[in-house]
């Protein structure tokens, strides 16, 4: 139950949407408070979507605009495509985090301010020139601002707890989230049984966190701080059971059940990198379910592991980022001759090089469908939001095993630390899929033919260790049918041949392309790919309902592309592809289809806004009018 409210003179005003960001330091703990801000809307009944933005540094100086960390959260009444572009509210615990993020504030929002970061040092290191606090220069003047002593009110607040200042200190972010539960009007309940289960082996901790979140709580309720709160009822969504899922979660799940839908065990090498780290924490909890992961000493080892296990009979996967996939490319070339299901998750960042370790970016299309030596075409399939990936990583192991080749499954950074209610599924709901494996009656006249081809042009799976099975592996050119070393020129040009028409059937196996939105026939089709699904599906959905010719369409599948897919593109008057890449799917799209698209590009480490699009869908239909 939430605790009694006893203030006389703030009003309840209910809305239907809200977008809140906290931001502080790295130390502040701002991503569990937005986590667990978000974690009890999930537990309400909101429809929601995050938004984590943190530094890339492990520690960066105290106070130091490099150092600041935000998590944005929108949620709502109403179906919910994107952490919002505009926030409602900021959430700052120092000045730095003030300045860095004012921008996303709209006019007339509410600042909640620790007074206690906004001091002469504070103001030094966030590089205020004036040296005078924004909260006191009148610069704040069209927003509406809650200043508060956070950390003076937490120090008081746990005097006779016997913890030192450091400790104390630690809980300060409890003192703001409890605050906020007061003023949208959510329950305590979650965060404090969160709190008792992470801290249960010490219980003086559990009591200081708790303390301090009801003083928060209270606070707002006993000092008229704030005249108004808000309230969001819940979201209309399908009958099921939700969890508050992210991407990388996601991912990891979705590798799991197609291990169990498969038969197969499940082999997960990998090399530590952000932002693809997670699904190997979330993995290694699994093991219940058989799943062997293995941290490799490199990327190559990690690869090479998978392919091995898959050699063996298991599923193999990796994962990385762009960098890490540049390390892998020779041996995802190897899977490719070996003709082995192999998957490869690759969690993108900004580019190039190590680029943008926490920061967001489609910078890998062209290396996960080009970045290879040799003629070594793989499949690539997206997922488009954090609990899709699930279903796109069940893909990538399906389309893996069913075709004997390697698939990249591509996520990003905002869809692997992004999250949002997720109705799973049950085990009925998903596809069962088997691997093809060749058995002793496969001989003929006492000889096995490992490369000899189904309709599909798919060889079978051979277990090492079978009897009668025994065939040659490597990454020299293979003679067809025996998979003996071979150096003919004609042989070469066959199997380069072979191969490429294998992944291309692959199309054979895949959905055709659909309308997300929108008519299948207009002036403009807005055509996406991974994370930038929800920013177009919220403009369209705006443009169509403004009456608008616009559509929506989102590609999965990106090679090989859906059967009908120049179909649907042919089908509009104007191709827009917003990216956040320079253009790679565009330069696809014109290669492939000669058709003349239009690209909005974006490389700025953050997603695009449903504004944005809006923007330019609205520029192209005024240049179709002329």
């Amino acid at each position: 139950m939430p605790p009694t409210n006893t203030s006389m003179s703030a009003t309840l005003e209910t809305t239907k949407e809200i977008t809140i960001l906290f931001a502080g330091d790295s130390g502040d703990g701002i991503q569990l408070t937005g986590t667990q801000f978000t974690d009890t809307n999930a537990l309400f009944g909101n429809d929601l979507s995050t938004f984590p933005n943190f530094p890339a540094e492990i520690r960066a100086p105290q106070g130091t605009l490099a150092g600041v960390s935000g998590f944005q959260l929108h949620f709502g009444s109403i179906e919910i495509f994107t952490p919002g572009d505009e926030c409602d509210a900021l959430v700052v615990m120092n000045v730095a985090a003030l300045k860095a993020n004012l921008k996303s504030l709209k006019k007339g929002g509410i600042i909640i301010a620790n007074t206690d970061g906004f001091d002469a040092k504070n103001l030094r290191l966030a590089k205020v020139e004036s040296g005078i606090s924004p909260l006191e220069d009148g610069s704040l003047s069209n927003y509406k601002v809650y200043p508060i002593e956070v950390t003076k009110l937490t120090r008081e607040c746990l005097k006779d707890s016997g913890l030192g200042t450091k400790d104390i200190d630690r809980t300060k972010n409890m003192f703001v989230l409890g605050f906020v539960l007061w003023m949208f009007d959510r329950t305590l309940d979650p965060t404090i049984k969160f709190v008792s289960e992470k801290f249960k082996k010490k219980p003086e901790i559990v009591d200081a966190n708790v303390k301090v979140l009801k003083a928060g709580y209270h606070y707002g309720d006993t000092t008229e701080t704030a005249t108004t709160r808000f309230s969001v009822d819940k979201a209309e969504m399908p009958k099921g059971t939700y969890r508050n899922m992210m991407g990388n979660q996601a991912t990891a799940l979705g590798l799991i059940a197609a291990s169990k839908r498969s038969g197969l065990e499940l082999f997960y090498g990998s090399y530590p990198i952000t932002p693809a780290s997670d699904v190997l924490h979330e993995l290694a909890k699994h093991k219940n379910f058989g799943v062997k992961t293995f941290q490799a000493e490199d990327e190559i080892a990690a690869v090479a592991s998978a392919i091995g296990a898959s050699f063996g009979g298991a599923l193999g996967v990796t994962a990385s980022s762009g960098p890490g996939i540049a390390l892998k490319g020779e041996a995802i070339g190897l899977a490719l001759m070996l003709e082995l299901p192999l998957v490869i998750v690759n969690v993108q960042r900004g580019g190039p090089s190590t680029g943008l370790p926490t920061k967001t970016e489609q910078a890998d299309l062209l290396q996960a469908v080009y970045g290879r030596n040799g003629e070594a075409p793989v499949a690539v399939v997206a997922a488009a939001t954090p609990a899709d990936c699930f279903n796109m990583a069940f893909e990538a192991c399906r389309l893996a095993v069913q075709h004997m080749t390697p698939v990249f499954f591509l996520s990003d950074g905002y869809l692997a630390n992004g999250a949002e209610p997720w109705k799973f599924p049950t085990e009925d709901e998903l596809p069962s899929f088997k691997g093809n494996f060749a058995t002793p009656s496969d001989l003929k006249d006492g000889e096995y033919l490992p490369y000899e081809r189904d309709e599909n042009l798919v060889r079978k799976w051979a277990i090492p260790g079978t009897l009668g099975l025994e065939h040659r592996v490597g990454g020299i050119e293979k003679q067809d049918g025996t998979g003996n070393i071979s150096y003919d020129p004609d042989n070469h040009q066959h199997m380069v041949n072979t191969r490429a028409q294998k992944v291309a059937n692959i199309a054979k196996n895949v959905p055709l392309q659909d309308i997300e939105l929108g008519s299948k026939t207009g002036k403009v089709l807005v055509l996406g790919w991974g994370s930038t699904y929800g920013a177009i599906k919220a403009a369209v959905k705006d443009l169509t309902e403004e009456g608008h010719s616009v559509s929506h369409a989102h590609v999965r599948y990106l090679f090989p592309f859906p059967q009908n897919f120049e179909e649907v593109l042919r089908s509009f008057d104007t191709v827009l592809i917003p990216e956040m890449n320079m253009g790679q799917l565009r330069m696809m799209i014109r290669s492939e289809f000669l058709i003349p698209a239009v690209g909005l590009n974006k490389v700025k480490g953050i997603p695009f806004t449903k504004g944005e699009i809006k923007n330019k869908v609205l520029e192209l239909l005024d240049q179709l009018i002329k």
